[in-house]
């Protein structure tokens, strides 16, 4: 047998190892801010400039900063920025770092094509740079997970797809005739995001030389597909992909074989084929069908066992080894990693059940789980496979085992500091939010009560988060450091016998595994089917079956006004902290009644695209809200929360208040609505859409004269001082938001709602 000789690349593997470094840092960072902005709103107003002399600022006395700024540190834009660098840029980085390491060890070959390496990390990197200037800008989908618009999602595909087929082409050309239990992981990974992104990101836009689009799906079929989407962007992103890295790297680094290869077949297959099911119990008491609710409970329930034979698989790899992990901080976050997901995949299914979602939803309690999962097993999964390749590929020892240690302990302190303290604040929330006094009423009427109730767990949750990124700095260190007394190797040289050509039939006596192994599009295939099963038994008779949504005579699409309005609402991301679903519970209708006192119902949503149902609220619920408050108070309230609601955590936006609303597009949204998506606007609204938006304006601007005076005044003064530069206040932003927020919820009354199959 012919020994051939080659070479490994490395050079590709330490760009991504830069990569998952640097947007690591990155991601903290934002998150941290983030989580100061929950107790500390004046943020921006500190660093840009503010008219509130209470508070400090770089810029005291002067607003304009504020308005320049234009929200770009805006709560809900660095919310979306801070879950979208963690995902794309650290997560997916430290994948793509761990797999095209592994990939040619594993298969005994380099890459398939080091072009297409490079145009992987390439484009994936502009995707980044490119998700970081539109999200800053607000140009954003509002959709949990998926918020780029559609040209960064068609870069996404196409890097996945170069991705793709750089993995099939090295699997083709291997010199290992079976593939290790990592591989299978890699290809499910693949399969599934693929499917999930086009599926989730049908999208029409507006036009091909802009930005904005809208989604293909409605309401609540919007809702599932979104949250089928979501919840297997954590399966398929943020799990498999992770585990196929912990059954190369942690047996390496402990240098012990896997556990049980036959625990590792159930686990991959039975773990691919259940997620898919499950994204339902993101919806539950919400306006989806029950049906589709209790199939994601059910199919929730049974991830615990795949789960937790992967859990079991990890950590049992480590019998006869445990001294390794006192000595080594590999092991050390390879085992709490394991632990971290063991615990999350436990209490993930939990809170699937509807005796607890109902107590968890929306609330800070599904942030620290979450967080649980991605400091704990994300990042410590990450920061392992970075201190194992740095020495690897440098040839020499890790600079300081001792920083590696303190990096250890305050990412564990981190964690703990991160979650428990959010934990105690969902279980606040959650109670707080449900109690009654003997006679029935809210015991906690005011929202505020029980926001304030819980900003101590907000100040400890960012003290966990500075523990966490002071020993994310502390491995920056050591890299370096590493980095400076080693020799990389670009290209490793290696050898290997070539693959001899036999028959892909089964061999007698061949177990179907080992047959699979050998033969990875069979195995691919079956992987899709096992993948796509889920998703084809829940979306398609939720999308193709109209009776699934009930109409409701009453209610109406947008106004042209009310639609600039909701993109607006969009831009900002305020569904980051406040949700547009009224489940049907007492103290939720009671809370939230507006004029009517009804949940929400599933026909109230067939003209939003995208749904804006949310998944937390740090501000009330919102669908109720039309009506509710006087024009004037939304006025103050978007200019200044605490002007209206003292002690509100929601940040400034002021300049909504002085943009000019730009509606060159709104006559062209509408007819896109009509024409792509069926929605009733007639030639004559569409034709007299202008004057429709003008007069519902200028209603709006004389009922704000009208209810504050100061208003009136203020406005005056400001066209004395301006002159021709004066934009009048039916022409700005805010009057476009009013009437948006002035609408919702308000079509049904509970003597007028009538229901009928749509035809």
């Amino acid at each position: 047998m012919v020994t051939q000789k080659f070479h490994y690349d490395n050079n590709i593997v330490r760009a991504f190892l830069y990569a998952t470094i640097t947007f690591g840092i990155i991601g903290f960072i934002l998150g941290l801010t983030a989580a100061l902005m929950l107790f500390y709103p004046e943020l921006p107003e500190f660093l840009f400039g503010t008219d509130d002399t209470t508070i400090q600022s770089l810029r005291s006395g002067n607003i304009q900063g504020l308005i320049n700024s234009q929200g770009a540190m805006g709560f809900g834009r660095i919310r979306m920025l801070h879950t979208s660098a963690v995902i794309f840029a650290f997560v997916c980085n430290s994948f793509f770092c761990g797999a095209y390491y592994s990939m040619q060890r594993l298969l005994k070959t380099r890459m398939y094509s080091d072009t297409l390496s490079w145009i992987h990390f390439w484009t994936w990197q502009l995707m980044i740079i490119a998700v970081v200037i539109t999200f800053l800008m607000g140009i954003n989908t509002s959709k949990e997970y998926a918020e780029h618009e559609w040209p960064i999602d068609i870069l996404i595909t196409f890097s996945w797809v170069i991705f793709g087929i750089n993995m099939f082409g090295t699997i083709i050309k291997r010199r290992v005739r079976h593939l290790y239990v990592a591989l299978w992981f890699y290809i499910g990974t693949w399969i599934a995001v693929a499917m999930l992104h086009i599926f989730n990101n049908l999208e029409v836009p507006l036009s091909f030389t802009g930005w904005k689009s809208y989604s293909a799906y409605a309401g609540v079929k919007d809702a599932l597909v979104q949250w089928w989407y979501g919840h297997n962007a954590v399966a398929f992103v943020l799990t498999t992909p992770v585990l196929g890295l912990m059954y190369y790297f942690l047996p390496k680094a402990a240098n012990r074989p896997v556990f049980s290869y036959k625990l590792s077949i159930i686990h991959f297959w039975s773990l691919i084929f259940v997620y898919l099911w499950a994204g339902p119990h993101h919806l539950q008491y919400t306006a989806l069908p029950a049906w589709a609710q209790a199939v994601g409970t059910g199919f929730s329930i049974m991830l615990i066992a795949p789960s937790w034979g992967g859990m079991l698989n990890g950590l049992l790899t480590l019998r006869g080894a445990w001294d390794k992990v006192r000595e080594e901080p590999i092991l050390k976050f390879f085992v709490v990693a394991v632990t971290c997901y063991g615990m999350a995949t436990f209490e993930g299914p939990l809170l699937a059940t509807k005796s607890l979602n109902k107590i968890g939803h929306y609330t800070d309690w599904v942030i620290g789980h979450v967080h649980l999962g991605a400091l704990g097993w994300n990042g410590f999964m990450a920061f392992g496979v970075v201190y194992y390749l740095v020495p690897a590929m440098w040839k020499t020892e890790i600079w300081s085992k001792k920083l590696a240690n303190w990096h250890f302990w305050l990412g564990t302190l981190g964690i703990i500091f991160y979650a428990v303290p959010m934990y105690l604040a969902g279980f606040t929330q959650g109670l707080m939010w449900k109690q009654f006094n003997p006679d029935g009423t809210l015991v906690y009427k005011n929202w505020l009560d029980t926001v304030t109730a819980i900003l101590p767990y907000f100040k400890m949750r960012f003290l966990g988060g500075l523990f966490y990124l002071g020993g994310a700095i502390l491995m920056v260190i050591n890299v370096y450091k590493t980095i400076r007394i080693g020799s990389f190797q670009k290209n490793v040289p290696a050898e290997a016998p070539a693959l001899a050509n036999v028959s892909k039939s089964r061999r007698q006596g061949e177990g179907i595994h080992l047959w699979l192994e050998r033969t990875p599009h069979l195995l691919s295939i079956l992987a899709f089917v096992a993948i796509a099963i889920g998703g084809i038994v829940e979306i398609v008779p939720t999308l193709t079956l109209q009776g699934n949504v009930p109409q409701i005579s009453a209610v109406k699409p947008y106004s042209p006004l009310e639609l600039e309005g909701r993109d607006l609402y969009i831009r900002e991301g305020c569904n980051s902290c406040h949700s547009q679903m009224i489940r049907p519970f007492r103290d939720e209708v009671m809370r939230f009644d507006g004029k009517n006192g009804q949940y929400s119902k599933a026909g109230e949503f067939v003209y939003d695209r995208p749904f804006l149902w949310g998944s937390k609220r740090t501000g009330p619920d919102l669908h109720r809200e039309g009506q509710r408050n006087p024009d004037s108070w939304h006025f103050k309230h978007m200019y200044n929360p605490r002007i209206t609601s003292a002690g509100s955590i929601m940040p400034r936006f002021p300049w909504l208040i002085t943009n000019k609303l730009d509606r060159s597009k709104m006559v062209d949204k509408l007819k896109l609505m009509k024409n792509n998506f069926d929605i009733p606007y007639t030639k004559t609204e569409i034709d007299s859409a202008d004057q429709w938006a003008d007069n519902q304006s200028k209603a709006i601007v004389k009922r704000i004269f009208s209810e504050a005076a100061d208003l009136k005044d203020q406005t005056e003064q400001e066209k004395k001082a301006k002159g021709d530069a004066f934009i009048p206040l039916e022409q700005r932003e805010i009057i476009a938001l009013i009437a948006y927020l002035q609408r919702l919820g308000t079509d049904i009354k509970t003597t007028e709602v009538k229901t009928a199959s749509i035809k």
